[in-house]
């Protein structure tokens, strides 16, 4: 039985782990901290730094593969392993080219995809020269290891650089990019196999709180050339990085309906959750259909509209064994919890997904069911 190895035991790893069990596969993780969402449920686990050689060498053991549920993993490690003969999907080379989020651009610059305007700054006299050629605002943000907000942050006026400087500059550089006065945040993932051979799902629109994914609207609202623009874009960006896998691609629309790229992240992603019940083949599947080398699934909506809710914790504390039970009674609503046994203010816990017949149909019933959910 092949087994496929996942850098990571965080929710993605978790839903990897049970579209594996569906094809007949098994997983194995590695995860620096012990009791991890994935790791309760993998068939082989190990617990360590990613960095340490005799970990590394007991994970690849049981590994037939090597894939990952988030960026954070260095480049370098995904390189021993492929030098001792192990395939890695994504790539080494194509983590290097995504994890710093400026040679990321650089890249999709190159590959003559529209970003906003950008440049690396290593001080804060820098970031001020920025705002003076760019205008204001701004957006400050770690090249490397940020999410949901984390890494970045928004400077409307040079008041706000030193405070911003002080919360990012961790070491790892810092680039300011051109504030994009968007419509709405689109997002598209992609799917490219080994061969080459390359899928879009549904264009989306995302919906953040606190700069956090809380809500995703499957198909988007958008003009259909908007649409075409987007998935086109999306499609150009993961083959500039000869991505193999699923890659989540954020994208901003512009009030005359251009798009311009955001981020990509090299993984199943927040805004693709809806495909498990909204798509005939979920990212989760179609991630390890495109590693293992299989034939890629079908992409497309099982009905008009999907809609898909974050459940954010509300408070800090230990999970109740009741917290479900209200969003469950939930006619048409399907809920999916993390097994976080702690809740923490705005952290991804779980969530629910609604089919209808329109956009407004189930968002309401993604909505219902996500304000009786307790966590």
């Amino acid at each position: 039985m092949t087994r496929v190895g996942i850098f990571g035991g965080g929710q993605l790893a978790l839903m990897l782990t049970q579209a594996a069990a569906s094809l007949g596969l098994e997983t194995a993780i590695f995860e620096r901290v012990p009791d991890s969402p994935a790791g309760r449920f993998t068939h082989y686990e190990v617990v360590g730094a990613w960095e340490d050689e005799r970990a590394l060498e007991r994970f690849a053991a049981h590994c037939d593969l090597v894939t990952l549920e988030n960026e954070f993993v260095d480049a370098s490690i995904l390189a021993r392993l492929e030098a001792h003969g192990m395939a890695v999907y994504p790539s080494a080379a194509t983590l290097a080219a995504v994890q710093d989020k400026l040679v990321q651009k650089e890249r999709m610059a190159a590959a003559g995809i529209a970003v906003p305007a950008f440049r690396a700054v290593a001080t804060p006299d820098e970031v001020l020269a920025a705002g003076t050629a760019l205008g204001w605002p701004l957006v400050l943000k770690a090249r490397r290891n940020g999410y949901d907000g984390y890494g970045n942050a928004s400077l409307r006026s040079p008041a706000d650089i030193g405070p911003a400087w002080e919360r990012l500059n961790r070491g790892g550089g810092l680039l300011v990019e051109a504030w994009v006065p968007f419509v709405r945040e689109l997002a598209v993932m992609v799917v490219r196999g080994r061969d080459g051979a390359t899928l879009a799902y549904p264009v989306v629109e995302t919906v953040q709180q606190n700069h956090i994914c809380h809500l995703v609207r499957a198909p988007a609202p958008v003009a259909p050339t908007t649409a075409e623009a987007a998935t086109t874009l999306a499609l150009r960006a993961v083959e500039a990085v000869a991505g193999v896998g699923v890659f989540g691609v954020e994208l901003f629309e512009l009030a005359d309906g251009q798009v311009l790229y955001n981020e990509l992240a090299p993984r199943p992603h927040n805004s693709g959750h809806y495909s498990i019940e909204g798509c005939l083949t979920s990212q989760f599947e179609n991630h390890l259909r495109a590693v293992l080398g299989w034939p890629l699934g079908a992409t497309a909506l099982r009905a008009p509209a999907a809609v898909m809710v974050n459940l954010l914790g509300r408070r800090a504390g230990p999970v109740a064994p009741e917290a479900l039970r209200g969003a469950l009674a939930v006619p048409g609503a399907a809920l999916h919890f993390y097994g976080k046994r702690e809740s923490r203010v705005g952290r991804k816990m779980g969530h629910v997904t609604a089919l209808g017949g329109h956009l407004a149909e189930a968002e309401a019933i993604a909505r219902q069911a996500a304000a009786q959910a307790e966590l």
